[in-house]
C-alpha cells in the first residue's frame, strides 16, 4: 500500500466531525479570517456534525426496528439486502482508485473555479465516497482504472453544476445563505424533481407562492406544528409495527412502544433543526468571510461552500414526508414490478433522499409526498440495478452486514442511498459494454429534463434573488465607501490644522 493510499485512508477514517472542523479551520486561515476565528468557526461546525449524528442515530435505532417488524408482517422476501450507506462509504474507500480521486476530484474542483465553470467550493471531503463509488463500479464493469477516474469526474463535474444550479433553493427556501449542497445521492434528483412539479403545476392549474409549507402549518394549526407532527407520525410507524404485539395480547407493551415512538419522533423534529442551527453558527461566519474575501482577491468569483445535505434535512414538512415514506416504501418494495431489494438500512434516513422532492414542491404536503413517492421507486429499482457490482465490490472489501440477519440469507447487498445515485448509475450504463445505448438514452433524458427546468428555480425566487443582491450591493457599496474615506487624501486645510496643532 502506498503512501498517499494510506494517508488518504487515515484522513477520512477520522470522519467528518473531525474532518469538518480541520478543513473549516485551514480553509478560514487560508481566507485571511484569522486562526482564532477560524479555529473556533470549525470547532462548532464539528459539535454541530457530532449532534446532527446523535439526532439521525436516535431516528434510525427507533424507525428501523419498526420498519423490519412492518417488512415481517408483510411477509417480504427479497433477495437484495439494504445494508445502508454506511457499505457504500466503506466499500468506496476501501477499493483502489479511491487514493487516486480524493487529489483528483478536489484538484478538478479547484480548476472549475478558477475558470468560473463552478461557484461551488466542495469542503464535504467524506462525501466524495459518492464520486469514488462511481469510479469503483465502472472500474469493476470495464476493468478500467482510467475510465474509473473519468466516469468519476464525470460525476462530479454535473454534480457541482446542480449544486450550483439549486443554490438559491437552499438560500431560499432552507434558509443558508452561501451554501450549496454538492451532494450526490440528493442533489442529482432535483432536476426531475422541479421536471415533475412543472407537470403537476400545469396540469392542475397551481400557481407557484412563496411560503406554501408556513401556509400549510397554520391552516392545520396545532397539528402543523413539528411537535405535534411528529407524535402522530410516531404513532402511525409504532403501530404498523405492532401486529405481533397485537397478535401475542401484549397491548400494555403495544401502548408503551407507540408512546415512546411518539415522543421520540416529536424529539426528532423539534431538535433538529436546533442542532443544524449549531452548525451553521460556525459555517456562515467562515463562509460571509471568504465571501467578501475572494470578492476582493478575485473580481465576479461569488463562491459558495459545498456542505452535506445534512444541514437542511431538519426542515419539518421534509421530516414529516420522508416518515409518512417508510411505510410506503416497504409497500413499493412488495408490488413494484422488477424490485428486488428489501429497504431496511437506510429507511430511517429517507429524509436526506427525498428532500428536493419536498422543496420542489415548496413545501406543500401533498405534491412533496408524491414526488417522495416517485423517488422511492426509482430508488428501488436503481438499488436493484447496481446490487450485483455492489455485492462483488463489498466481498473483495471483505465487507460483511453486522445487525441485520445471516449474510447468507440474502443474495446480493444493495442500498437506498446506492439507489439514490441517479447521476452514477447513468455514467456506469454509458461506460458498461452492452448498455451504452440505455446510457446514452438516459443522459439525453436527464440533460433534457434539466434543460426543461433550466430557469425555474431562478424564477420561483426572483423576488428573493433580487432582494438578496440589492441588500448585498448596498453592504458592498457601504464597505468601498468607508474604504476610499479612509484613503482620502487630506486637504490643505487638513494638513494645515494637523501641523499647528
Amino acid at each position: 500500500m502506498s503512501t498517499l493510499d494510506v494517508a488518504v485512508r487515515y484522513i477520512l477514517s477520522l470522519g467528518a466531525p473531525v474532518m469538518m472542523p480541520i478543513i473549516i479551520t485551514l480553509l478560514g486561515v487560508a481566507l485571511k479570517q484569522g486562526f482564532a476565528r477560524s479555529f473556533r468557526a470549525g470547532l462548532t461546525v464539528g459539535v454541530g456534525f457530532i449532534a446532527i449524528g446523535l439526532v439521525v442515530g436516535l431516528l434510525i435505532d427507533v424507525v428501523g426496528p419498526k420498519a423490519m417488524a412492518f417488512a415481517q408482517v408483510l411477509g417480504l422476501k427479497l433477495d437484495v439486502l439494504d445494508v445502508g450507506w454506511p457499505m457504500g462509504a466503506a466499500v468506496s474507500f476501501a477499493t483502489p482508485i479511491a487514493a487516486a480521486l480524493i487529489p483528483t476530484i478536489l484538484a478538478l474542483n479547484v480548476v472549475m473555479l478558477v475558470v468560473k465553470a463552478t461557484r461551488t467550493v466542495d469542503v464535504d471531503l467524506w462525501n466524495y465516497w459518492h464520486f469514488i463509488y462511481t469510479g469503483a463500479v465502472v472500474h469493476a464493469a470495464t476493468g478500467s482504472f482510467a475510465l474509473g477516474v473519468l466516469a468519476a469526474c464525470i460525476t462530479a463535474v454535473v454534480i457541482f453544476k446542480l449544486a450550483d444550479w439549486t443554490a438559491p433553493a437552499v438560500e431560499h427556501h432552507f434558509g443558508l445563505a452561501g451554501i450549496s449542497l454538492p451532494h450526490t445521492e440528493t442533489v442529482n434528483w432535483a432536476p426531475l424533481m422541479y421536471a415533475l412539479e412543472k407537470v403537476q403545476r400545469k396540469l392542475f392549474g397551481i400557481r407557484t407562492g412563496s411560503g406554501e409549507a408556513a401556509k400549510i402549518r397554520k391552516s392545520l394549526g396545532v397539528l402543523g406544528e413539528p411537535i405535534l407532527m411528529g407524535a402522530i407520525l410516531g404513532l402511525l410507524i409504532g403501530a404498523l409495527g405492532a401486529a405481533p404485539m397485537w397478535r401475542a395480547g401484549q397491548y400494555g407493551l403495544l401502548v408503551k412502544e407507540m408512546l415512546t415512538l411518539a415522543v421520540t419522533m416529536s424529539a426528532v423534529l423539534v431538535v433538529l433543526p436546533k442542532v443544524v442551527a449549531i452548525l451553521m453558527e460556525g459555517l456562515i461566519p467562515i463562509s460571509e468571510g471568504a465571501r467578501e474575501y475572494l470578492q476582493k482577491r478575485f473580481p465576479g468569483h461569488d463562491m459558495l461552500i459545498g456542505l452535506d445535505a445534512a444541514v437542511v434535512i431538519g426542515h419539518p414538512m421534509n421530516m414529516a414526508v420522508a416518515l409518512l415514506c417508510v411505510p410506503i416504501a416497504l409497500l413499493l418494495a412488495f408490488v413494484l414490478p422488477g424490485n428486488r431489494m428489501l429497504p431496511f438500512g437506510d429507511l430511517a434516513a429517507l429524509p436526506f433522499y427525498i428532500l428536493w422532492g419536498v422543496a420542489a414542491a415548496r413545501g406543500h404536503l401533498a405534491r412533496g409526498l408524491f414526488n417522495s413517492v416517485v423517488i422511492v421507486a426509482l430508488i428501488l429499482l436503481i438499488g436493484t440495478s447496481l446490487a450485483p457490482l455492489t455485492t462483488e465490490l463489498a466481498r473483495a472489501a471483505g465487507f460483511h452486514p453486522k445487525g441485520v440477519g445471516a449474510a447468507a440469507d440474502y443474495q446480493q447487498w444493495s442500498g437506498v442511498a446506492l439507489g439514490s445515485h441517479v447521476v452514477p448509475w447513468i455514467v456506469l450504463q454509458i461506460f458498461r459494454p452492452g448498455t451504452r445505448v440505455v446510457g446514452l438514452l438516459a443522459a439525453l433524458g436527464f440533460a433534457g429534463v434539466w434543460w426543461w427546468v433550466r430557469n425555474d428555480i431562478r424564477n420561483e425566487f426572483k423576488v428573493e434573488i433580487a432582494a438578496a443582491e440589492a441588500a448585498r450591493r448596498e453592504a458592498l457599496g457601504v464597505e468601498a465607501s468607508a474604504a476610499q474615506t479612509q484613503e482620502a487624501p487630506k486637504t490643505e486645510t487638513e494638513s494645515e490644522t494637523e501641523a499647528t496643532g
